[in-house]
């Protein structure tokens, strides 16, 4: 009886075994190459003139995220960019009150709650910028979303933000775009007209974006928007970014066979996880220390932490509050990440990858790099 259970489970496994591997023989063995068609002046100005300001000459701008595990890169970065400008008021914003814990990595003290912003500012905003969220269903989100496009907000999906915002049916009868791995799930909604090849996608006073570093061009065009282009290249020259158009080729990114090999195996060694500390520091940038935590995050290897001597929140370059994981005075040398939160956030993205690679392997840095929807 034992020798029968026995070969059933060998040949179970024997079975899951070759259905393994057929799915991963079927899949591509390399993203599609090419270039990514150019964007019309056309394209380019419609785009700008769907996004002017709505109703303030120097706008409001309300990034919103649950508390539970809201993307750190799709939140923190518009904020860092767009508050670095100058050219709007910027806030961040949590459906609850106390601190948001960000996916993969940092937790941030948001400004105010969607409670509290509505009774300060009982007109709306001019922009509500959505990342993406660990629950896409979220009752006080999608109402709070809902609310401000009826008060005449321009609404941005950041990455899978879009599939928020679908929920919230604003999309409905619109074009839209969404990251990579989630264009199925937005395509399940028949009234969604998806856009490939587009960084960014502006149809109606609803605006989407593909990846999760997206968000760094859409910021950009934002800027443009509203303050006009000198002001979008002064601070795409601070962040490292020599272009921010529409610019996309989508089939660079798609699930391969290295994809889920490096998946499977970073995921397996379980025994070589790392836990890598990050100084956190007065006056740190917020963008490139998300771009940098996140990358990291992201290897199936490592996590990313933040420390610091007190358990007091340290407020950001552009005045954010971000909270320490761990209160220490310092952390063990060879579990900290070469240095990159102090350089501009394009080349703090490149100098991570660079290093992950260093530590991990090329394939990983691809892995990582194709997670993030980032050009390599």
């Amino acid at each position: 009886m034992i020798w029968r259970i026995l070969a059933l489970g060998v040949g179970c496994v024997a079975l899951l075994a070759a259905i393994g591997g057929t799915w991963l023989f079927l899949l591509p063995g390399s993203p599609a190459q090419g270039t990514a068609p150019a964007i019309s002046k056309d394209e380019t100005g419609a785009s700008l003139a769907a996004l002017k300001p709505p109703k303030r000459k120097r706008p409001l701008i309300a990034i919103v995220g649950i508390n539970e595990m809201s993307e750190t890169t799709d939140y923190l970065m518009p904020y860092g960019i767009l508050a670095r400008a100058d050219v709007a008021d910027v806030l961040a914003l949590a459906t609850q009150p106390g601190p948001v814990t960000l996916y993969p990595a940092l937790k941030v003290q948001p400004h105010a709650t969607t409670a509290e912003f509505d009774a300060a500012h009982p007109d709306g905003a001019d922009y509500v910028i959505v990342p993406a969220m660990s629950r896409e269903d979220d009752t006080l989100a999608l109402q709070w979303i809902k609310s401000q496009a009826g008060k005449g907000a321009i609404v941005i999906g950041v990455c899978v933000g879009a599939k928020v915002v679908a929920n919230t049916g604003l999309l409905d009868g619109r074009q839209a775009t969404t990251h990579w791995y989630s264009v199925r799930d937005l395509q399940k909604h028949s009234a969604i007209r998806y856009v490939a090849d587009r960084r960014l996608v502006v149809d109606r006073g609803v605006a989407t974006t593909t990846g999760i570093t997206a968000s760094m061009p859409m910021a950009l065009t934002l800027i443009e928007a509203i303050a006009g282009r000198a002001k979008a290249e002064a601070v795409a020259s601070e962040i490292g970014l020599a272009e921010w158009d529409a610019r996309h080729r989508s089939a660079a990114f798609q699930f391969t066979r290295p994809f889920a090999l490096t998946a499977i195996a970073n995921t397996i060694a379980f025994w070589n996880r790392e836990q890598l500390g990050i100084a956190l520091t007065p006056g740190i940038d917020e963008v490139s220390l998300a771009l940098v935590a996140d990358a990291w995050s992201r290897t199936y290897r490592s996590r990313a932490l933040t420390f610091a001597v007190t358990a007091e929140a340290q407020t950001s370059r552009s005045g954010l509050r971000i909270l320490p994981d761990e209160v220490v005075a310092d952390w063990p040398a060879k579990q900290v990440p070469p240095a990159a939160a102090h350089l501009p956030p394009a080349r703090a993205l490149d100098q991570t990858l660079h290093a992950i690679d260093a530590r991990y392997g090329s394939r990983t840095a691809d892995f990582v790099a194709m997670q993030l929807e980032y050009p390599r």
